[in-house]
């Protein structure tokens, strides 16, 4: 029986990956550390949809924490990596610099390094479209991502160097997926989309970074799971977008399904823009379709409405959850 390694299972992704594992009956070992970023009850929510499903085994660790992490993979015998847990945020990136440093990086090492003495022989990589600062959408693969205009960005891209090192160095099979604003039910409480709705929905006013034209390839989350399984049957090294692909929407539009679906109109403060924020994303997913013979299924409108309705399902329980 397959035992496949999730960090970061108690995140937005990682928990919607590992239920699909489970359903599929491929044993998952978790790691998290439910840091404080957002509320950690959001967390402990995901991980109680599945933490009583045979084959689900979860471990309260920081993956930089290399003592632990060793006996994690010393005690199983684990057939690959997904790795997500990291620091997120690109504003929060400039703020707390080291801490991003030492997960991103530090963490992508420590790991990499257990799966080479532990022949761990498979490793897939949360990466980010934010990589392509300086570029003009549509974003390919194969464009310079070495100008990062974030230290978020960044450190992705570190992670992404260090694992093409190893792959060339100890034959570790690696996929790197670059994730494109990725969205849902359960989702991260400092992503745009959820703070628009839980304050439309409150009649608090909305913060928007710039003038709500900036425009991103948003992207349902059981697609990018969908993805980041079937990457875990590829041999070799790939880098490959997961995105919508098809079409990019601004904030405006964003803000205006959101609006139309409660029935509320949103106060807009707008700010000055940051200029860490890329103005624009939208992927080719042509190597994803090829390589790992996946496609997003899920429309923009219909992700929107079921991540609302999600939201207004567990409307008492997301106004308890601390407010940043």
């Amino acid at each position: 029986m397959k035992t496949i390694l999730i960090t970061g299972v108690a995140g937005f992704i990682g928990a919607r990956i590992a239920e699909l594992l489970l359903l599929d009956g491929i044993n998952v070992l978790g790691i998290d550390n439910f840091n404080e970023y957002y509320d950690p009850r959001l967390k402990e929510y995901r991980i109680a949809q599945f933490s009583n499903q045979k084959g689900f085994t979860l471990v309260r660790a920081d993956i930089t924490d290399s003592e632990t992490m060793n006996t994690v993979f010393a005690q199983s015998k684990i057939s690959a990596v997904i790795h997500l847990a990291g620091m997120a945020g690109i504003r929060y990136s400039k703020e707390h610099p080291l801490e991003f440093e030492r997960t991103n990086i530090g963490g992508t090492a420590i790991l990499l390094r257990l799966m080479q003495t532990h022949h761990v022989p498979s490793f897939v990589f949360a990466s980010s479209s934010s990589v392509y600062a300086g570029n003009i959408p549509p974003f390919t693969e194969d464009m310079k991502t070495d100008s990062p205009s974030s230290i978020y960005a960044a450190t992705k891209k570190s992670a992404e160097l260090l694992i093409s090192s190893y792959h060339t160095l100890f034959d570790i099979h690696s996929v790197i997926l670059r994730y494109f604003s990725v969205y849902g039910p359960q989702g991260r409480p400092d992503m745009s989309y959820f703070r628009f709705i839980r304050a439309i929905d409150e009649h608090r006013p909305i913060h928007i970074y710039g003038d709500g034209t900036q425009r991103r390839d948003f992207t349902f989350v059981d697609d990018i799971a969908q993805g980041t399984i079937a990457a875990l049957k590829i041999d070799g090294i790939h880098i490959c977008n997961l995105a919508s692909g098809g079409s990019s929407h601004s904030l405006n539009d964003l803000i205006e399904l959101i609006e139309s679906h409660l029935k509320k109109k949103a106060v807009r403060i707008y700010e000055s823009n940051d200029v860490s924020d890329l103005p624009s994303t939208l992927a080719d997913t042509t190597r994803a379709q090829k390589i790992l013979r996946w496609e997003p299924t899920v429309q923009f409108e219909t992700g929107i409405s079921t991540t609302l309705d999600w939201h207004l399902a567990h409307k008492g329980f997301i106004q308890g959850l601390r407010n940043d």
